[in-house]
């Protein structure tokens, strides 16, 4: 298997995104083939490369420069430093984008326009690119000048009001999502756009601009939320770890820990009710439908957490797996990387590194039959393959790029 079988061997992709969403994108692209150039600030780099601790560990067991945060999104890439505030350094971006195929931002409404690196000067060099920006409103409406972020865009975008224990419970309100799930979908949805853009413009032999928002994207993964909303005017509250429109589909305590039930039609909560040796409640009329379960949720709880008590996590995973009850337990991470199934699936790689010799990474979830996807490449250092993407790609000379590297453009 080689890099020349992959699904998108031959298209190039310039990234001049950083922190997390933006780069999500460029991770998920490069791990489908793509050659990926990250742009980055000279000496700092991306952001998170300082978002530490943890630290990637050298060789002799030191911590270097780079965050664990920045080793998550960053696989795959190439790193060229660059001043985009200098106009030499514009220029090598003009270069750069008039042989990629998409290019990936998440500047500030307006910011790269006034450098000429905006879409609209860039595709008169390169009618053929695809360009993404990323924001966290968007490039139209009222709140287009305003910064996005993850933590921001939940509260705003609606998640954070149905996440969380009930409010008259202990510990009860809002919480966040326990990673920048905004960030990470607004990513997914790109790669998406990113992807169909290609293939339209495998017809039209035209790139275009995609406008992507943090907040757009907020709102539209809320699924069946929002059409209980929308259709059933019903607004979500926080429930904890219960399920709005199922029932019982929540966290139980058993005699040693927590474990998940989540039952989807009538005839499991019946094989719950006999595994629990619990007749009366699959016997109880309240109890009968999953709408009746929902209108009586309470009692529903109260009945079956009394049962659950009295056996181990294991023991009920083993009992209810039998008879076809889906449950569950709750792993921490360590847990969930010793579990069999993840080993399987090969969750975890490692990726052969520079300065660490190798780093410890998750997988891409997706499994192709005839192109697999295969990692060669670690997050880069900061401007590790300057010389190779000036020279090779745009013809620089050793003195060009010498002169670049004295004037602190590169």
């Amino acid at each position: 298997m080689t890099k020349a079988n992959t699904p998108l061997a031959g298209i190039r992709v310039l990234d001049m995104s950083r922190i997390l969403a933006g780069p999500w994108v460029g991770q998920l692209l490069a791990d489908l083939g793509a050659e990926v150039i990250k742009i980055e600030r000279p000496g700092k780099g991306d952001d998170t490369r300082a978002w530490g601790p943890p630290f990637v560990k050298d060789k002799n067991g030191n911590d270097t420069s780079d965050a664990a945060y920045f080793m998550c999104a960053n696989r795959g890439k190439k790193s060229l430093t660059l001043d985009i505030a200098n106009p030499e350094g514009q220029q090598i971006i003009r270069e750069l984008a008039q042989v990629s195929d998409i290019l990936l931002e998440n500047y500030k409404f307006g910011d790269l326009k006034r450098y000429g690196l905006d879409y609209e000067s860039l595709s008169k060099l390169n009618p053929r690119l695809i360009y993404c920006s990323i924001t966290g409103f968007g490039q139209t409406g009222p709140y287009r000048e305003r910064a996005g972020y993850d933590y921001l865009i939940q509260g705003m975008g609606g998640i954070m009001s149905m996440t969380g224990e009930r409010d008259e419970r202990p510990g009860g309100g809002p919480q966040r999502v326990g990673v920048a799930i905004a960030d990470l979908m607004t990513g997914m949805y790109s790669t998406v756009g990113i992807l169909a853009a290609l293939q339209e413009r495998t017809k039209s032999g035209q790139g275009q601009y995609i406008d992507m928002a943090l907040l757009d994207t907020q709102v539209a993964w809320l699924a069946n939320q929002n059409a209980n909303y929308l259709i059933g005017g019903q607004v979500p509250q926080c429930i904890g770890n219960e399920h709005p429109n199922v029932m019982p589909y929540q966290t139980f305590r058993t005699r040693d820990g927590n474990m998940i039930i989540a039952t989807g039609n009538d005839g499991q909560y019946q094989r719950l009710c006999e595994a629990a040796d619990i007749p009366e409640a699959a016997a109880d009329a309240r109890f009968a439908s999953n709408a009746l379960r929902i209108a009586n949720r309470e009692a529903c709880t109260a009945v079956l957490a009394e049962a659950l008590k009295q056996k181990t996590t294991a023991e009920w995973i083993a009992l209810l797996e039998t008879v076809g009850v889906p449950c569950g337990p709750i792993n921490r991470l360590d847990e969930v990387y010793r579990d069999v199934q993840v080993q399987h699936r090969g969750l975890k790689i490692s990726v052969p590194h520079p300065v660490a010799g190798d780093v410890p990474l998750t997988a891409n979830p997706i499994k192709f039959s005839r192109t697999p996807i295969h990692y060669d490449r670690a997050p880069p250092l900061v401007g590790e393959h300057a010389d190779e993407i000036l020279h090779h790609l745009l013809g620089k000379s050793a003195a060009d790029i010498a002169a670049l590297r004295a004037k602190k453009i590169i």
